[in-house]
C-alpha cells in the first residue's frame, strides 16, 4: 500500500505557494491560478514567478493541471506535504467546543446508543461522514456484576464491562429465590469475574458450597454465555452519511463511498490500518482501496486508562479541511475516552 509521506522540505517560497493553493482549493473546489496564489501566499513576487514555481511544483508531483489554461489543484502528494508540514494548527470555535462538552456531560444510557450519537456529533462538527468503531467485547474485562430481583423466580443479571458497555441477561429460575440469596450470588459473581474477560467467565467462578446459591450462579453464567455474551466483532456507527452528497462532486464517487460505509469489516480494517501505520490522516491512493481514491480519512483512537478501545474518524473528499477535521476528531476522541473512564 503506497504511503506518500514527504521527508524533504521544499523551499519557503514553494511551500508558501503550495499552502496557498491547497487552502484555496479546499474552500472553493476550483483550480487555483497564479495571480490568486501570488496574493494568498503573501510572497512579494510577481505572478510570472509564481507561475514558474507552480510549474515546478507540478513537475515534482505536488500539483496538477486539470486541463490546459486552467489553474492547478493539489495531488495526493501535495495534500500529504500540506498535512505533515504546512498546515496551520486546527481549532474548534468556542461554540463547537462547548457543544462537545455539553454532549458528553449529558450522555448516558447504553454504550451503543452513545457511540451512535457520537458519530452524529462528529459529523455535525466537520460536515463529513463520521465513523465510530465500538470496542470489541473480547478485549473488555468485567468491572461489576449484579443480580437484581424481577420477582420470586425471575432475576436480571447486569454486567458492566471496562469498555463502558453493559450486558443484561434475564434469568428464569427453577425455584423461588429471596433477596439474601441474590445478594450472596451477586457478591460471589463480582468477586470472581471482576478483572477478567467474559470469555474466561465460566472457569473463573467456583462453588460457594451452598446448593441454592451455586444454582443461581450457574444459571447466571449459562445465560451470559448462551445469549452471546462474547462478541468479537466491533460495532461500527456511521453518522452523517447523507453529507456525502454535498462533499463530493461526482455522483459515482458518492455511491462508491456509501457502499464502503455499509461494509463494516472494510471500514474497521481501513481505520485500523491507518493507525497501524502511525498515521492520523490517510489520503487518496494511500488507502489502497480504489473506490476511495478521491477520499481522505482522519482518525484517532479512544481508550480508557491507556488502553485503546476503539476508533473515531471522519471520511470526506481529499480536499477536506484537514486542520479542522484533525481538531474535531482529536477533541471527540479525548472526550469519549474520558467519558468511558468516568462511566
Amino acid at each position: 500500500m503506497a504511503y506518500l509521506r514527504v521527508h524533504t522540505m521544499i523551499d519557503d517560497r514553494k511551500a508558501a505557494i503550495l499552502r496557498a493553493v491547497v487552502t484555496e482549493y479546499i474552500q472553493t473546489a476550483q483550480p487555483v491560478g497564479s495571480a490568486h496564489a501570488a496574493r494568498a501566499s503573501e510572497m512579494n513576487v510577481s505572478p510570472a514567478t509564481v507561475r514558474h514555481e507552480m510549474a515546478t511544483l507540478e513537475h515534482e508531483g505536488y500539483l496538477r493541471q486539470p486541463h490546459t489554461s486552467a489553474g492547478r489543484v493539489p495531488t495526493d502528494k501535495g495534500y500529504r506535504l500540506f498535512v505533515d508540514q504546512l498546515a496551520p494548527p486546527g481549532t474548534l470555535d468556542r461554540s463547537q467546543r462547548q457543544h462537545v462538552r455539553d454532549f458528553f456531560a449529558l450522555a448516558h444510557g447504553e454504550l451503543e446508543d452513545m457511540l451512535d450519537a457520537t458519530s452524529k456529533l462528529l459529523s455535525r462538527l466537520t460536515d463529513y461522514a463520521a465513523v465510530v468503531v465500538g470496542p470489541a467485547h473480547e478485549a473488555a474485562t468485567v468491572r461489576s456484576a449484579q443480580l437484581v430481583s424481577l420477582g420470586p423466580r425471575h432475576a436480571l443479571l447486569v454486567v458492566v464491562l471496562s469498555n463502558g458497555s453493559v450486558e443484561k441477561r434475564r434469568l428464569e429460575l427453577a425455584e423461588d429465590v429471596d433477596e439474601d440469596r441474590l445478594a450472596d450470588a451477586s457478591r460471589h459473581l463480582a468477586a470472581h469475574l471482576q478483572g477478567h474477560s467474559l470469555a474466561a467467565a465460566g472457569p473463573m467462578v467456583g462453588l460457594t458450597g451452598n446448593l441454592s446459591t451455586d444454582a443461581l450462579v450457574g444459571a447466571a453464567l449459562v445465560a451470559l454465555s448462551r445469549q452471546g455474551g462474547v462478541d468479537e466483532i466491533e460495532h461500527v456507527f456511521v453518522g452523517g452519511a447523507s453529507r456525502m452528497a454535498s462533499a463530493f462532486d461526482a455522483v459515482e464517487t458518492v455511491r462508491s463511498v456509501l457502499g464502503i460505509l455499509e461494509q463494516q469489516y472494510v471500514v474497521v480494517t481501513l481505520l485500523r490500518d491507518v493507525l497501524d501505520r502511525g498515521l492520523s490522516v490517510s489520503i487518496g491512493s494511500e488507502h489502497g482501496v480504489a473506490s476511495l481514491a478521491e477520499c481522505a480519512v482522519v482518525v484517532a483512537p479512544y481508550g480508557v486508562e491507556g488502553e485503546d478501545l476503539g476508533t473515531v474518524g471522519v471520511l470526506g473528499p481529499t480536499r477536506m479541511n484537514y486542520p479542522q477535521a484533525l481538531a474535531a476528531v482529536a477533541m471527540v476522541s479525548r472526550r469519549l475516552g474520558r467519558h468511558l473512564s468516568e462511566g
